[in-house]
This record gives structure tokens, C-alpha cells and sequence, in this order.
């Protein structure tokens, strides 16, 4: 054994420094890559933040817990690709502050749920799911269709969200409280799950 070494290992405090900083090293060398690679994500062909109506859906949608129950986040297995489409890739992503991808499902995946089925489906569905799919147990939400958008939290989120780096115009939020006027959390629910996949890669 070599002096320095022998010295560092009956110097306790020497020690815990030098374990410091080569984990500080060695979590550098594997923190910076991630960050500079997520920076460089580019969103899909056709990915934009969400409009006003949608995102107040989105807010919705995870108020209610509704991630709880559906990830929205296809893996890369066949039977998935089978089942759901093509497997979720980050630039779908790029504007879900929080994203919605997991693998707990006690319902199923939503990531490409947008156009497979009706609003009035997915209107009696939130309201009733039984009444669709018999053997759900999906609670209901009913007071949903009663409940109007709040405009002013919605041109709020979107503040905050081009605080963060989402590209929304001046304009979209000065009209973000006009895009939702009468419109209830139903109908903000409805349109944000009608969005999700849209501009995904079609195939498996």
C-alpha cells in the first residue's frame, strides 16, 4: 500500500472530502449530458402549446387525479404499439408541465385517445362511464357540465407558462378569457383529451 494511499485511509475527514468530490464528478459527468439532450428536444411536426380551452382541460384533468387511473405514455413493447400506436416520443411532450407519462393503469393509456372516439362519447363517459362501458369503474363526473372555465386562472396559467418557455403569443393570452367564455370544464376536458396524440407518428 502507498503512503498516500495509507494516509487518506486513516484520515477520516481527507476522505470524506475526496468521496465527495469524485461523486460530485462523477454526477456531473452524468446530470450535464441529460440536461443539454432535453434542452435540444424539439417538439413534433404540428406540436403546439395548448390552446386556452385545452389547457384549461388539461388543468382539469389533472385536478381530478384523472393521472392516477391513465398514463398517457405508449412503451416501446408490440402489444402496446398494437394496441395504442406508435410509442410516445419526448417531442410530444415538450409543453406538459407536469407530463402525464407512467405506466399505472387502472384505465387505460390515453396518449392517442384524441378522434378515436365522439364529444358526445366522451361527454356521457366523463358524466357517466357505465353508460358506455358497462363494466367501468371510472367514477362519473357530472358536476363538470356545470361548472364554468374560470378565465382569468386559464390567461393566468398561460403567463406562467411563457414564464417557463412556452412560445404563447400576447395575443392568444389576451383572448385566452373570450376563448373560454361560456364554455364549461366539460367542455375543457372534452377538447383536451380530443387533442391528445393528434400529432403523433402514425404506426407502431
Amino acid at each position: 500500500m502507498s503512503k498516500s494511499h495509507e494516509k487518506v485511509e486513516k484520515n477520516v475527514g481527507l476522505m470524506a472530502v475526496l468521496i465527495a468530490v469524485v461523486v460530485s464528478f462523477g454526477g456531473l459527468a452524468e446530470i450535464v449530458p441529460l440536461m443539454n439532450q432535453a434542452e435540444a428536444i424539439e417538439p413534433l411536426p404540428g406540436v403546439k402549446p395548448y390552446p386556452a380551452l385545452q389547457l384549461a382541460g388539461r388543468d382539469v384533468y389533472i385536478r381530478e387525479g384523472c393521472y392516477n387511473c391513465h398514463s398517457q405514455m405508449v412503451r416501446t413493447l408490440r402489444f402496446e404499439t398494437e394496441r395504442y400506436g406508435h410509442y410516445s416520443l419526448a417531442g410530444e411532450s415538450v409543453y406538459d408541465r407536469p407530463f402525464q407519462w407512467g405506466s399505472k393503469r387502472t384505465g387505460p393509456d390515453l396518449a392517442r385517445v384524441g378522434g378515436r372516439y365522439s364529444d358526445d362519447w366522451h361527454r356521457v363517459h366523463l358524466i357517466n362511464p357505465r353508460d358506455v362501458v358497462p363494466e367501468s369503474n371510472m367514477p362519473g363526473f357530472p358536476y363538470l357540465a356545470d361548472a364554468p372555465v374560470d378565465g382569468v386562472q386559464v390567461t393566468r396559467s398561460m403567463k406562467a407558462l411563457k414564464a417557463l418557455g412556452d412560445p404563447y403569443t400576447q395575443a392568444e393570452i389576451d383572448s385566452a378569457a373570450k376563448d373560454v367564455e361560456g364554455k364549461t370544464e366539460l367542455d375543457a376536458v372534452v377538447a383536451y383529451l380530443q387533442a391528445l396524440g393528434k400529432n403523433a407518428p402514425r404506426g407502431g
